[in-house]
């Protein structure tokens, strides 16, 4: 009798909601002047990217001799790209972002208790506070925040002249996410009501599934850009200015960054999936996240099939003989396609998708772990293969898929079809990289 009168109450409660349908018995078709088409809003500086099939692979001469992109017919799915590089400036909204976080969370367990949210119901009250945004840091006019985060600058014996500054080792983004990739493969047995099995978490160590929580992954990162990859990439060469001033100075604002890991790069893309989740209530899109070489490659070549280069033609030059990318010209004179070094982001014309220096000025990470025989196993859906390597694997399994060439790259590695890798710990003062977002439906509705 309890289950019957449950039923009944279940279903005059969805009756009420408005989905139970028509009284004549049919379901609702949303005839009743509703619109039931959705239309997604463009995400800001984003290209469109529609989906399509290609053939992927290398087009000219392997130059290396690696043989590790044979040609392969793939699907895409419609997405969105940056149309640039993430730059110096969007990069540091993301370290500001971070410190300010640390200075609240500092300040909240060192006397003040407002930058934390006590009373929130969307939180479990088992879990840490979350911090309160609204609360304004001001250690100008409040000498006792000011003395408090004292302690998070250098200290006396390494700071420069004396001058306080901020330690940018503290800034260390924490953050989670569902790994449905584990979640899907786990076993749950009903009859006794729990899971089977192991599952990896994000530093790598095995554990039992205990439940949902365990494919939860939890990591930690730093995230300011090593500054000195200027100086460490180029042994006997001088670029120590490079260390100091590219990413802090506001002349380089809109260069790519570069001296960022595959995991700070990954770190970026939550941080900006979930600024935007803050932003706007009624978010409903996918995740930002690093592109697939896949998708990056069909997203470079522009819809031109056996385009060499993201511009299409066999040269790096136009007809009137001006460089189209940036890279090294003609084994080593670096300045006659205009930049000696990095370049500011756009400085050349896009590809027939919008998108900007898909070849040369940085290279790009990928969310991809590279193996020389990807294209032999690859699905020719949406080609995906990512591993997150454990901090004592072998430095094999660290390999990251980077493509697109850099500034100081001949024009080889800025072709559409070269693979290439990095370690995903590593940092390069040529490497950088942009975000994409799926499309919410299909590009046919847009």
């Amino acid at each position: 009798m309890k289950k019957l009168f449950f039923l009944t109450l279940s279903a005059g409660l969805i009756w009420s909601c408005g989905f139970g349908g028509s009284e004549s018995g049919e379901i609702d078709r949303g005839t009743k002047g509703r619109n039931l088409r959705y239309a997604e809003t463009p995400p800001n500086g984003m290209s469109f990217i529609p989906a399509g099939s290609i053939l992927i692979g290398q087009n000219d001469e392997n130059l290396n001799s690696t043989m590790n992109a044979g040609n392969k017919v793939v699907a895409i799915d419609a997405f969105w790209m940056d149309q640039t590089e993430i730059t110096n400036y969007e990069y540091r909204q993301f370290v500001s972002y971070v410190k300010d976080s640390v200075m609240r969370r500092y300040l909240a367990d060192n006397g003040y208790p407002e930058f934390l949210l006590e009373n929130d119901d969307q939180f479990d009250s088992d879990a840490e506070p979350p911090l309160n945004w609204r609360k304004h840091i001001n250690l100008k006019k409040d000498p006792g925040q000011r003395d408090a985060v004292r302690e998070l600058d250098y200290s006396p014996e390494e700071s420069l002249f004396g001058r306080r500054e901020f330690d940018v080792r503290r800034l260390v983004y924490e953050y989670s996410w569902f790994d449905m990739q584990q979640a899907a493969k786990a076993r749950y047995d009903h009859k006794e009501k729990k899971y089977i099995g192991t599952v990896i978490n994000a530093q790598g160590e095995v554990e039992e599934i205990k439940g949902r929580s365990s494919f939860i992954m939890r990591d930690r990162t730093e995230v300011y850009p090593d500054t000195l990859c200027w100086i460490r990439d180029f042994e006997y060469s001088y670029n120590d200015p490079f260390a100091s001033r590219y990413f802090s100075h506001r002349a380089y604002n809109n260069y790519p960054v570069v001296g960022v890991s595959w995991k700070q790069a990954t770190a970026f893309c939550h941080w900006r999936t979930s600024k935007m989740e803050r932003g706007k209530r009624t978010y409903g899109g996918f995740d930002y996240r690093l592109p697939g070489e896949i998708e990056w490659e069909y997203a470079a070549r522009g819809g031109l099939q056996g385009g060499l280069y993201p511009w299409g033609g066999p040269y790096t030059t136009n007809k009137e003989g001006c460089y189209l990318a940036n890279f090294k010209p003609q084994r080593g004179k670096y300045s006659i396609d205009g930049g000696v070094r990095t370049m500011p982001a756009a400085s050349y014309d896009p590809n027939d998708y919008g998108l900007y220096d898909m070849a040369g000025n940085v290279a790009e990470w990928t969310n991809t772990a590279y193996d020389a025989n990807a294209y032999n196993f690859y699905h020719d859906l949406m080609p995906h293969y990512t591993y997150n390597a454990k901090e004592n694997d072998p430095i094999v399994k660290k390999r990251k898929v980077v493509r697109g060439g850099s500034w100081k790259d001949i024009a080889y590695f800025l072709q559409c079809g070269t693979r290439s890798y990095e370690y995903q710990d590593s940092t390069h003062c040529y490497i950088g990289f942009r975000c994409v977002r799926l499309y919410m439906g299909t590009s046919a509705a847009r």
